[in-house]
């Protein structure tokens, strides 16, 4: 709270104040950038500030636009987003701040074709669908990911790629395996998990393990409230090594032998602790302050361990 500058315009104020409180918060947070601070401005919600919005330009009777919204609304929100970004103080150069603004749109009824959804999505490019069920399960942070989006993806791979060779391809095998697991939760609704394919069974467990062990952070954990690059690529690369190796071992056509269910691979990777099945999900435990030298060992070691694991179970079965 010592790094924190609060605005509060409640709706029982009076209009012109909500309406003006989102240029108070930008204006501190301008004057706090001047001084060479990085801040982090959230505007919650610019749905009530549209409202209000609206309010003010139907007293003034001016010509309403789609929901009663005036025509300058897109402009209004562009005028305010474009004032976020890094900048170089005149005169002083080596002093350097920058805004990063979260703008919350809250849309009556989930409705994003609502004008502030459409002309604030046009602006920003990026959305984050945040979940009230995934926040009652005490998932946080609480961000649906097969509704959100960020249309910045192509521009940012060259970057990613300098940094992990193979981030993007395992950025797209997760976000396919959580894609997958919404079709297949239906189904197991009407059928029953056990009545399942082995290899629609392997998706619900990796993209279950994903969410609950990669996605989720707890930033009361000193190894958890923050997670550079190489630790995020390391802990996807062996989850989609384990996922791919499974779906592999269920999928394999094999007359002479015994046929390999996922149940076998959980009994044989998940029977005790300090399994395979519990490093999985306890890679996120390993402390970021340690550094790449200590901890990429470690990984590579987890990564040679799944090989090693499942090679033994094929040659067995």
């Amino acid at each position: 709270m010592k790094r924190t500058t609060l605005v509060a315009n409640t709706s029982n104020m009076p209009v012109a104040a909500r309406e003006a409180s989102i240029y108070t918060g930008i204006t501190l947070s301008e004057y706090l950038r001047d001084m060479g601070y990085n801040v982090s401005m959230m505007a919650d919600s610019t749905s009530r500030w549209g409202e209000a919005l609206r309010e003010i330009s139907g007293r003034l009777a001016e010509m309403p636009a789609d929901s009663g919204y005036p025509a300058y609304l897109a402009a209004r929100l562009a005028s305010f987003y474009e004032r976020a970004g890094r900048v170089k103080c005149i005169g002083e150069p080596q002093r350097e701040g920058s805004i990063t603004i979260v703008g919350a749109v809250s849309p009556a009824g989930g409705d994003m074709s609502d004008p502030i959804c459409v002309a604030t999505l046009s602006i920003v490019q990026v959305f984050w669908g945040l979940d009230k069920k995934l926040a009652q399960k005490k998932h946080f942070p609480s961000v649906n990911t097969s509704i959100s989006f960020t249309k910045y993806e192509r521009q940012l791979e060259k970057f990613f790629l300098t940094q992990e060779k193979d981030f993007v391809e395992l950025r797209n095998s997760v976000k396919q395996i959580l894609q997958d697991e919404i079709g297949l939760l239906e189904i197991a609704q009407l059928v029953g998990k056990d009545s399942m394919g082995e290899s629609d069974k392997v998706t619900l467990e990796i993209a279950t393990m994903i969410r609950d062990h990669y996605l989720a952070q707890n930033a009361t954990q000193d190894y958890d409230k923050c997670c550079p690059l190489w630790k995020a690529v390391w802990m996807m690369r062996n989850m989609v090594l384990f996922f791919n190796r499974s779906k592999a071992a269920v999928e394999r056509q094999s007359d002479s032998k015994t046929k390999i269910s996922f149940n076998t691979i959980k009994n044989e990777f998940d029977s005790k602790a300090g399994s395979l099945c519990d490093r999985l999900r306890r890679q996120k435990e390993e402390h970021p302050d340690q550094g790449q030298a200590v901890l990429c060992p470690k990984f590579e070691e987890l990564n040679r361990d799944i090989n090693l694991q499942f090679d033994h179970l094929l040659d067995s079965h």
